[in-house]
């Protein structure tokens, strides 16, 4: 890719997963984010077992400042999902620089395609090389009874 959405000064992105903030992570997905709202601590750390995680981190202070993780059998198919900065980061460039950094690495295992979902935030993943399904008709979901209450987002 050509695409140039280097991280701000005073940041760093990382991929050992030994580094994600657990405590934080959850704090943010469950509290504040529409998708997560009322996860429990179990389940994401489930989540983060089962995924390829990513965060960024303030270079001072060493704190995560955003996170992202992907669900993948590292050879065909990815799953983007959990992706989030802290309010006190956003409009840095952060995210975008993040998800750059978490497709560049992705690239080399060959999959053939990255999903993702997103309520409001189409712009920034479309300038990563992110588009709409090519033939939504051919894609189903099986949903279970959820865990916690779906969030409307209409």
């Amino acid at each position: 890719m050509t695409d140039v959405f280097p991280l701000p000064e005073g940041y760093e992105f990382s991929a050992d997963p030994d580094r994600i903030d657990v405590d934080r992570t959850h704090h943010w997905i469950s509290t504040d984010a529409y998708w997560g709202l009322g996860r429990t601590r179990e389940v994401h750390e489930r989540a983060v077992a089962g995924s390829l995680n990513f965060g960024v981190y303030d270079s001072g202070s060493g704190e995560q400042v955003a996170y992202a993780r992907v669900v993948t059998d590292g050879a065909l198919f990815g799953w983007l999902c959990d992706v989030y900065v802290d309010p006190a980061v956003r409009g840095k460039g952060v995210g975008t620089a993040m998800v750059r950094e978490v497709r560049d690495r992705l690239e080399p295992l060959g999959l053939r395609r990255v999903l993702l979902a997103t309520h409001d935030a189409h712009g920034v993943y479309a300038r990563i090389g992110f588009a709409p399904l090519e033939k939504p008709d051919r894609w189903m979901a099986l949903y279970f009874a959820p865990t916690v209450q779906p969030v409307t987002t209409e």
